[in-house]
This record gives structure tokens, sequence and C-alpha cells, in this order.
């Protein structure tokens, strides 16, 4: 059974982590959406609380997602997801599109393609030290410019704001600390396979919103651009100066779009019963 986090009432928001990550990693989404939707954001198999004692497949998230909509008696919701937990989301479309009202993809692909240049050991030095300092004192100005800026947080992040910081500090970091080995094969496995499910998106009817980072060295603007021309319906924001963790660096324009989008596709929230009288 999977750890979640749930905060609010009202029409589900099933929030999907990344890789590393955890249900509370999303509360930059969470603290938002609460106020007007029930959250849902688990941590996924392998993350978090949510532990593991063997190597698992990709697949298996579904089974996981599946019955934990199952449990809590969720009949349709909204899926948002993160990096990895994007793909899952397009995943369970693809898998039960009757139980998913629409789709808010961040930073993600369904063909990921990075452009991540080679990780030297000074980069793994200068991580290491801006990430405990942070720790200590996120956001410190001295750090971010001595170590932070010459990290490997440079290809995650563009802004180096002191509100990025502490989330990375508050959100990251123990993401990072409580992802499993058996996680990280499942996600190495399933990315060598040559993942690629670009000719199933026309499958996926429901709305759809993607947003980018335009410097994402992890999973390119480019490769999320070529996932939303192949969806039906989807609208498509990419914003300059960010990478892969933008919804930190930018969090007001991030939730803005998210709520016109929202605002401006009201069958999202739509219950099965009342999508049938429509």
């Amino acid at each position: 059974m999977l750890h979640v986090h749930i905060h609010g009432k009202g029409f589900p928001i099933l929030c999907l982590h990344g890789h590393p990550g955890s249900g509370s990693s999303m509360s930059v989404f969470t603290q938002h959406l609460s106020q007007r939707c029930q959250t849902i954001a688990p941590d996924l198999r392998g993350y978090g609380k949510s532990r593991v004692k063997a190597d698992f497949d990709m697949r298996d998230h579904l089974t996981d997602l599946e019955a934990l909509l199952d449990s809590l008696e969720i009949d349709r919701c909204l899926v948002l997801g993160w990096s990895l937990g994007g793909i899952l989301a397009m995943e369970l479309a693809l898998r039960c599109p009757e139980r998913v009202s629409g789709l808010i993809l961040i930073a993600t692909a369904a063909r990921p393609r990075g452009s991540h240049p080679p990780i030297s050991w000074e980069d793994n030095l200068y991580t290491g030290l801006a990430a405990i300092l942070n720790g200590l004192q996120p956001g410190w100005q001295w750090n971010i410019e001595t170590f932070g800026k010459r990290s490997l947080f440079r290809y995650l992040i563009q802004q180096h704001t002191h509100s990025a910081y502490r989330y990375i500090a508050g959100d990251a970091v123990s993401a990072y600390l409580g992802t499993s080995g058996a996680a990280t094969r499942s996600l190495i496995t399933a990315l060598k396979s040559g993942y690629n499910r670009l000719e199933h998106l026309s499958q996926i009817e429901c709305p759809c919103l993607m947003l980018a980072g335009a410097g994402d060295r992890h999973i390119t603007a480019e490769s999320s651009l070529e996932t939303a021309r192949h969806l039906k319906n989807c609208e498509w924001y990419c914003y300059p100066n960010t990478a892969h963790l933008f919804p930190w660096e930018i969090p007001s324009q991030v939730l803005g779009d998210i709520d016109r989008w929202m605002e401006s596709h009201p069958d999202v929230f739509a219950t099965p019963s009342q999508k049938s009288d429509r």
C-alpha cells in the first residue's frame, strides 16, 4: 500500500512526483490546489515512505495507482504529473481513460530526451557542499554564489533565487535520500529499453496542459513539445530562463497558468454521472 498525502476537499487531483521525489515534494502544487480541490499525492513505490524489498517493473506503479484510487473510491480524477510523474499520468490515461478527466503535464515527455552534459567530480563535490549548506541555511546567498551556481543545481534551475533554494532544502534533499535503489533501477531499465509512447497518444481524448522549461537539460523542451503535438487536445507553455525544476523557480506564474487552464476546462471536474448527463 502506498503512503499518501491527502489535503483539501472537492474534486480529486492525483499528483504524481518525479525521480527522485516523494508526495511531499509536490507541495508547490498541493498547497495551492488543495484550496479548491482534494489533492492526493502518493509516495510512489520505492520512494519516500512507500518502501520495497525487491526490484519491480515500471508498470507496477500503474497497478499501485489503480489500487489507490479504488481504495479511496475515486472513479474519476484530474492527474498532474511532474517528470516521471507525467509519464505515469499519460500511462494511466492510456490504461484507464474513463478514470482520467484531464492531464497537467510538467517537464515530461512520452519520448523523453535529455541534453545533460557529463558529470565531473567537481560537479558532485560542489553539489554536496551546496546541498549541505543549503540545508543548514536555506537560500543563503553566499552559498548560492559560491557553490550552488557551480553545482549540478545549475542544470536543474536557471533562476538561482532564494525561494528556489528553499524548495530544494525543504523538498528535494529528503526526496533524494528517500529514493530506493530499486526505484532507480526500475527507471533506468525503462529508459534503456527506448521508452517511446508517442504513437499511442492519439488514444488520449481528455484535455491536457503541457508545461516546460526552455532550459531543461533532463527532459528537453523539444521533447515535451513533441509530446504536446501528438496529444489531440493539448495546450502548451514554455517558460524562458527556467529548467527542470521550473515550478520552484516561478511558482506563481506556473500556478496561475494551471488555474487559467482549469477554469477554461470545467469538464475536467465533472463526475462520471455529471459527464453522462451532458
